[in-house]
This record gives C-alpha cells, sequence and structure tokens, in this order.
C-alpha cells in the first residue's frame, strides 16, 4: 500500500513548505496542534464511586445494625476498613487511568508535511499554520487544511456535519469562512477521514482554534464505557449480594427458630455479610487489566479496547497480512526481464544506495552503464515517473518517504546513476492516477521530449491488460511473459510490471486511454521474511492457532514465502481471489435451489494462502472463518481493511504503516508491525486473563471459606467462630495486599502451548468451580474443626476466637501460594518469581502478629499474643491446603485430556 505521495518537482518555491527554524517559531507562537484532552475522572469522583457496589451497600447496612445493636465499634471498623478499601481502591484506579492515557500517548498520530523542500512525517502536533501537509486515503485530517490540490478526494465529515456520505472535496473554489462547514469543498477539517482520493493542503488553523477545536468539549467528553470482563463481574458482585442476603435471611430464620437472642442474630448476619464480601474485588480487576495493557505494551502491543485482553485467550486463527508483518517491509529491485528476455541482476538491500546491475543474458556478467541499455532505461524512467514516493538526501542523510515498492524504484534509479530529482524535472507531471489498492497500479502523463507519454507501473496481470501484442514475435507473447511472472513468483520476487504509450493531446480521460500501451518489462522484488517470524509461526502451531497469509501479491509469491515459513507445505495450493468470488456465486446458486451452501466453507477450509485477494474478499473470507467456528484476529493497515478488523473477534491494526482508519478500527495496534508482536501479544493477553482468575479464586474461595466456618457453627449450634471485626481484619490484612500482587504474578511458561479458551467458556469453569469447592471447604472445615475442638476441651470462646482467627491467616496466606496457578504444582514454580506476592504474606503475617502485641488494636480485635508452639500448630493444620491443592491439580491433570476432548469436541474445523 502507497503512505504518502510526494511534491511536485516543479511547484514554486512559495509552495516548497515552512522552513523547520519557521515551523519551531510558530510552534511557539501557536502552540502543540492538541485539543483539550479528556482528563478522565478526579480522584474524588474515584474515591465516592467506590462506594457504588452492591458490596459496600450490604457492608454498609452491616454498619448500621451493629450501630443499632450498640456494637459501636464493630460499626467503627466496618466503616474504616471501608475507607481504607476506598482509599486503595482509588489509587489502583486512578494509576490504571493514567496509565491507560499513556499508552494512548504511545501510538501518535503523524502527518506527512513539506519542510525544508522535501516531505517529512512529523506528528501531528507538531503543525503549524503555513504548514503543506499530504493527505492520502485512510488520514485522519490533522488539522484544519485550505485545499491547494485535489484529486478524487472524499473526506467523511459526519463528525462534524452529521452526513453519512463522505464530501467532495475540490482546491480553488474559494469558499467563505462564514460558510456552512457542510458547502466548505475547499476545506478539510480536523478530525475528519480521507476515504478515497489524494490532496495537498495548507495549514489553516491548529488545536483550539480548528472547528473541531470549537466544540472540543463536546468531543473530548465520553461516557466511560466498562469492558465486558468487569461488567460481567458487577453482575457477578450483584448476584454474589443476594445470594448473601438470601444466606443471612435462612440462617436468621433458623436461628430464631432455635430461640436465639435476637441481637446475637443479628451480630450473626452482620459477620456472614462481611465474611462474604470481596470488597476488593473490582479494585484488583482494575488493576491486572492495567498491569495487563503495560506488558502487552512492552512487547510492543497497545490494547485500544479492553475486551481484545479478554479475546486474546480465545484466538484459533490469524489472518495475517504479508507485506510488513511477516517481512521486514524493505522492497528491493533484484531482477529484471525486458521484452526480448534479457536478463539483469541487481545487487545491494533496502534503501542503501550502493549496488550493480549485472547482465545475465548470454553467460555475461558485467557491470554496465546505466545508459548501455535503451530499454532498460525506458523501464527504469517509467519507475522513477509513475512514482509517489520521496528520496532526498538532506543534510548528508536520505530522508525516504512513502510505500516501499516507490521507495525500491527510486533506490534503483539511484544505483544505476538516475538523478530522479533531475528526471522528474526534464519531464514534468501533467496528470496523474494515484495508487490505490483497488486499482493496483499507478499512472503519470508526463511531457517527453514535447510528447504526452503516460508512464504505467503496478501489478503485472493489471499492466498486461492494458498492453498491445508485440507485432515482431507472432506467437501469444502473454503466455510468454506469464510464464516469466510465474518463475520469478515460484522464486519468492513480488512481481511488477511497466509500460507506456503516446497519448492524444486532446484526450484527457486517463483511464480511458490505459489500452494499446508499450510493455516495457518485468520487475522481480524481495521483500525478505523477518527473522524472528519462524519461531513466532512455530509458536502459533504449539498453541493449537492456524496461521493464514493473506495477501495482493501473485498466488505463487505467497506460497514460496508461506512454505518457507511452515504456514503450508509441498502440496498446498493457494486460494486466489477469482476462487473467492466463485465459491460465493456457487453458493448463492446452491440457495436459490434450497441446497445448503458449503462451497465457500469448503475452500476456506482447503488452505491457509490466500493470494491475489481484494479488500471486500478479505472480509468474506474473516467472516467464512467465524461461521466456521474459528474465533479470529485479522491483521490490517488500509483503509480497506477496516471492515474485516471490525467484523473480526480482534483487529489488530499496524502502528508505523497502518493508517489512521485501520488503527481505529482496531482493538490492537502493533507499534513494529512485526507478526512476532501479536504472538508476544496473544501470550500476554493469556497471561492477563490466566492473573484476573487468580484473583478472582483468591477472593471468592477464601470468602466462601468464611461462609463455610459460619455454617457448620450455626449447624451444630457453636457460639459466633469471629466477630465482625475480626473478619474485617482478616479480609483487610490477607487480601488487601495479596489480590493486587497476584496480578503481578509473571509468565508460567507455558502460555502459548495451552489451547486456547472456548469463547464461550465463563470465567467460573468447571476447573474454577472445584477449586473454589474443594480450598472452601478444606479451609472453612478444619477452622471449624479447630474451633470445635477447642470449646469442646474447655478452651474459653475468646481464646478460640483468637486461634481461629489466627489460623485463617494463616489459610489465606498459604491459600495465596495455591493461586499462583490453577494446574502447575508450586513446587514447580519460581517461589521468587513474584516479590510483590511474598512481601504481602510477610507483611499479612506481621501485622497480624504485630496486632497481637499492640495495646488498644489488640483490645479492639480482642486477640492476644500466642505462643510459638501454637503458631507452629496452626501453620502445619495450614499447610494442609497446599497438599490438598496439589492432590486436586494431579487429579486434574489426569482427566484434562478427556474433558478437554469433551468440551471442545468437533469445534475446531479442519484446515488444509
Amino acid at each position: 500500500m502507497h503512505d504518502r505521495t510526494r511534491p511536485n518537482s516543479d511547484r514554486p518555491a512559495s509552495s516548497q513548505g515552512l522552513s523547520s527554524q519557521e515551523a519551531r517559531r510558530r510552534y511557539a507562537l501557536y502552540g502543540p496542534n492538541q485539543l483539550p484532552e479528556s482528563t478522565g475522572e478526579s480522584p474524588l469522583l474515584i474515591f465516592l464511586h467506590q462506594f457504588n457496589s452492591p458490596f459496600i451497600y450490604v457492608l454498609l447496612a452491616a454498619a448500621l445494625v451493629s450501630l443499632i445493636l450498640n456494637q459501636q465499634l464493630n460499626a467503627v471498623f466496618i466503616l474504616f476498613v471501608l475507607l481504607i478499601n476506598a482509599s486503595i481502591g482509588t489509587v489502583q484506579e486512578y494509576s490504571a487511568q493514567r496509565a491507560a492515557v499513556a499508552l494512548n500517548k504511545m501510538v501518535p498520530q503523524y502527518a506527512s508535511v513539506l519542510r525544508d523542500g522535501i516531505t517529512q512525517k512529523v506528528e501531528a502536533a507538531e503543525l503549524v499554520p503555513g504548514d503543506i501537509v499530504f493527505l492520502i486515503t485512510g488520514d485522519r485530517v490533522a488539522a484544519d487544511l485550505r485545499l491547494i490540490e485535489c484529486h478524487d478526494l472524499l473526506v467523511d465529515e459526519s463528525l462534524l456535519t452529521g452526513e453519512s456520505l463522505a464530501a467532495s472535496k475540490q482546491s480553488g473554489v474559494c469558499s467563505g469562512d462564514d460558510s456552512p462547514l457542510a458547502e466548505r469543498k475547499d476545506c478539510a477539517f480536523a478530525g475528519t477521514i480521507v476515504t478515497h482520493g489524494r490532496a495537498l493542503g495548507e495549514v489553516i488553523a491548529t488545536g483550539v482554534r480548528s472547528e473541531i477545536g470549537q466544540i472540543a468539549a463536546e468531543v473530548t467528553e465520553s461516557d466511560h464505557i466498562k469492558p465486558p470482563l468487569l461488567k460481567r463481574i458487577e453482575r457477578f458482585t450483584l448476584r454474589i449480594s443476594y445470594g448473601i442476603l438470601v444466606v443471612i435471611a435462612l440462617l436468621f430464620v433458623i436461628t430464631l427458630l432455635r430461640g436465639a437472642d435476637l441481637q446475637e442474630v443479628f451480630l450473626l448476619g452482620v459477620a456472614l455479610a462481611v465474611s462474604a464480601i470481596p470488597e476488593g474485588l473490582p479494585a484488583a480487576i482494575t488493576v491486572a487489566l492495567a498491569i495487563g495493557m503495560r506488558r502487552m505494551a512492552r512487547a510492543s502491543v497497545i490494547v485500544r479496547r479492553l475486551i481484545a485482553v479478554e479475546s486474546l485467550g480465545s484466538c484459533t486463527y490469524i489472518a495475517s497480512d504479508k507485506t510488513g508483518t511477516l517481512t521486514v517491509n524493505e522492497m528491493t529491485v533484484k531482477l529484471i526481464i525486458l521484452p526480448d528476455e534479457r536478463r539483469y541482476s541487481v545487487s545491494g538491500e533496502g534503501l542503501d544506495m550502493h549496488g550493480e546491475l549485472h547482465c545475465l543474458s548470454g553467460g555475461e556478467r558485467a557491470l554496465l552503464p546505466p545508459d548501455a541499455d535503451k530499454d532498460l532505461a525506458n523501464l527504469v524512467r517509467c519507475g522513477m515517473l509513475a512514482n509517489e514516493a520521496s528520496l532526498v538526501l538532506h543534510q548528508g542523510e536520505w530522508v525516504a518517504s512513502g510505500d516501499g515498492v516507490d521507495l525500491a524504484f527510486l533506490v534503483l534509479s539511484s544505483k544505476l546513476g538516475f538523478d530522479h530529482q533531475q528526471v522528474e524535472h526534464l519531464y514534468p507531471e501533467l496528470q496523474r492516477i494515484p495508487y490505490e489498492s483497488e486499482n493496483a497500479f499507478s499512472a503519470s502523463l508526463n511531457r517527453v521530449e514535447g510528447k504526452l507519454i503516460i508512464h504505467v507501473k503496478g501489478s503485472a496481470e493489471k499492466v498486461l491488460m492494458m498492453c498491445r501484442r508485440d507485432p515482431v514475435r507472432p506467437e501469444p507473447w502473454e503466455v510468454r511473459i506469464e510464464h516469466q511472472m510465474l518463475a520469478m513468483a515460484r522464486k519468492g520476487f513480488r512481481v511488477l510490471a511497466c509500460a507506456s504509450g503516446e497519448v492524444d493531446v486532446g484526450n484527457t480521460d486517463l483511464l480511458a486511454v490505459l489500452k494499446g500501451l508499450h510493455f516495457l518489462g518485468l520487475i522481480g522484488m524481495i521483500d525478505p521474511l523477518r527473522p524472528e517470524a519462524y519461531a513466532a509461526v512455530e509458536q502459533c502451531r504449539l498453541s493449537n492457532i492456524d496461521v493464514a497469509m493473506i495477501t495482493g501479491d501473485h498466488p505463487q509469491t505467497a506460497l514460496a514465502l508461506a512454505q518457507e515459513l511452515n504456514i503450508a507445505d509441498a502440496g498446498s495450493v493457494p486460494v486466489t481471489g477469482d476462487d473467492v468470488r466463485r465459491a460465493i456465486e456457487r453458493d448463492e446458486t446452491l440457495q436459490e435451489q434450497g441446497k445448503p451452501s458449503t462451497a465457500m466453507q469448503t475452500l476456506v477450509n482447503s488452505s491457509r494462502v490466500f493470494a491475489r485477494i481484494e479488500p471486500s474478499q478479505k472480509l468474506q473470507i474473516v467472516q467464512q472463518l467465524i461461521r466456521n467456528g474459528h474465533f479470529v484476529a485479522v491483521t490490517g493497515d488500509g483503509v480497506n481493511d477496516a471492515p474485516a478488523l471490525r467484523h473480526a473477534h480482534v483487529g489488530i491494526a499496524m502502528g508505523k504503516r497502518g493508517t489512521d482508519v485501520a488503527r481505529e478500527s482496531a482493538e490492537l495496534i502493533i507499534t513494529d508491525d512485526n507478526f512476532a508482536s501479536i504472538v508476544q501479544g496473544i501470550k500476554q493477553g493469556r497471561l492477563v486473563y490466566s492473573n484476573i482468575r487468580k484473583v478472582i479464586f483468591l477472593l471468592i474461595s477464601t470468602g466462601a471459606a468464611e461462609i463455610t466456618l459460619f455454617i457448620l457453627s450455626v449447624v451444630f449450634m457453636l457460639p459466633i467462630p469471629l466477630f465482625p471485626i475480626q473478619l474485617l481484619w482478616l479480609n483487610l490484612v490477607t487480601n488487601g495486599i495479596q489480590d493486587v500482587a497476584l496480578a503481578f504474578e509473571p509468565e508460567e511458561g507455558d502460555e502459548l502451548r495451552r489451547p486456547p479458551r472456548p469463547p464461550k467458556e465463563t470465567i467460573f469453569n468447571r476447573l474454577m468451580l472445584e477449586r473454589v469447592f474443594v480450598n472452601a471447604v478444606v479451609m472453612g472445615g478444619l477452622a471449624f474443626t479447630v474451633f470445635a475442638w477447642q470449646l469442646h476441651n474447655g478452651v474459653a470462646v475468646e481464646t478460640a476466637r483468637n486461634m481461629t482467627l489466627l489460623l485463617m491467616v494463616l489459610f489465606e496466606n498459604v491459600h495465596v501460594l495455591n493461586s499462583r496457578s490453577e494446574t502447575k504444582s508450586i513446587f514447580k514454580q519460581n517461589f521468587f518469581g513474584n516479590p510483590f506476592l511474598l512481601f504481602g504474606m510477610l507483611a499479612a503475617q506481621s501485622v497480624h502478629i504485630a496486632a497481637l502485641y499492640t495495646p488498644g488494636l489488640s483490645d479492639v480485635l480482642q486477640v492476644e499474643p500466642v505462643t510459638l508452639e501454637s503458631w507452629s500448630t496452626s501453620l502445619s493444620v495450614a499447610l494442609v491446603l497446599i497438599v490438598v491443592d496439589e492432590l486436586h491439580k494431579l487429579y486434574w491433570e489426569k482427566r484434562k485430556p478427556l474433558f478437554t476432548q469433551c468440551r471442545t469436541g468437533d469445534d475446531r474445523p479442519p484446515t488444509g
């Protein structure tokens, strides 16, 4: 895809753009080209929102009941804990909010401007009035512009005007500044999207002075949209709250029927409410998501929508483009074949201007001067003129701007000794057909030695259709050239063609004269595969993720590269755009006949290589993959990729060469355009989701254990095992740090070897439910046994509560170790892999021991010091939990293959 236009070499000096010095002066005068940023919620609002939760409502009700029962200490402590949790949650959410803003700034918007007489790519924030800006399809207009030149320019202005249809623009109409926005045909406004065409414009307003800046308050303010995961958690908390109320009501009735004191029954209800509520859950999950986003950013993956964090864990299929993602996007001309079959090889790589031309025909390999072959010179000149790139030597360095294919032609011309700027000056451009992906070619009309010559460069198939037969050779020359194209493509070359022809003076419609042209030759380019792409594709295979290549390149070129990457094997056959078209037509026919339409399904399942695919067909392939049962991630960079990015489960846009439209249509942005980064993003996404499950498991299972302890005490008609204030202390010292620390858990090492998570699988799947039940029963049951045993042996109830509280603190600290992995033994994990967690465990135990010896606090909590022997005994009991959880992990591992087979069934379709 072509990224930028180049300035016309014959543009007047006054239109050569600002100097860097003048741009800096104006920047200091006008300030950055930025709208007022949405600062998000203030810390005070975030703090107040911490109390907007069903959990908090139940705790506030518990505090009110405590006051009514003259349990002022309990009420004050409940409120104190709520304030502590709200403060911690505020700090965590505010930090996460700041982190999200920082991540957004990691993907800045760029603009292509003319400064110091050359095309440069600068951040949009650096634009100043007077800058000359280039626009192409897919760009978001960075500032208000007065259009100088236009070519078929259509701009989506719905953001400002509300018009659903793109507005047609033209230069030179001189609309007044007081005209309605929709009638200013010679202006393009900041924030609008170029949907088609090219343009050149002068910046007339930036930042708050732009039209969108006038309504910045309305534009920058947006409702806070929570990701689906947090919405599900909120629904879950609501159900938990209802469940707590139901349990409390049942126990209330049971204890009253048994003749218990009303105040004791209310106190029991308060204790149950306090024990069951994981009040730190929403804040801990927010932190886990923020940490995951930062980790993914370090892997060159920017998360634009948090839903992608979940979706990545379910990805079963990556539909990747080729250029710049699997390859390095450094096109280099390596082979030239002229119409008479003379062949030339070219040395050098990328933008390196050092290279040599050798003739491969007739056994020669001599270095040739550029003027030794007139036909070769015509081909190279065509490539220079039908070109939209810019390559200028500025202050001793080459400044490149434009598409890799166009740049490769300019580099080729430099290797052969041509000065492309001089050529552009000698043969001035009169008219142009810019490159658009749907056309697959570009053309330029130039005055050459008094004649009007059109030069065309693009897809070999497209260019051949514009050429006339060779009168010298009677055989079908197209067949011969097609054989050459096929041979080049099989070797991994990207094959292009050039053609030219004289144009009638009276005909200004370039599209109408693109026929009967003179074929100039074939050009073979190499875009090397990224070295890291090999390992990344293999990691996908180990992760049960299928990888497909969808490209507009020649089928044999795509197949050769796919085979080298092991995306395809020796027997693979690429699917072409024509195949897709025929399959869709076949399905339509079958539907009309009332038969099952399976042609497209069979076709898409038959290959992992899709070539000569049009943008609309890419969407059709993605939709079919989804119908086939895949959870699809799609990469794209162009405006025409936007539909496929939107319809995929996970849209992944390229940060370097991607258009603004593509980036805004995607959930993820890969800042280095590297396929290996996509794989790392999948790994980090799985890690984030896994850590969220760990946090939920810790909080829910410990709350369930406390509920179990109380239910058993009620069933066996024993006193309340822990007071509400003791339960609040327990939750504060054990879960206040560890839940957040679990969000920092490092990777377990097998993230990419696990099968993808079924998309419809809930957080509370069978494994989670089993683990919560087992651990809750063991913790609650053992704690109740110790409590009952002490009472049975004549220990005072206050002492029994003190030991039970200590045991629960130890249980929940030990339980943190079990929470570090759902299936991996703690003895196979790096014990020191998460220092935050170790600190949390030590801090929790130390704070509780300190409380036992702190006058005042120990009285409030009704606790007292214990002997080392008692502490050691309690620790021994708590360590039983590790044994039980290890046995459950072993049991799960033995039956997991059967369970996984039953769970997935035949949902994953076979791929050819």
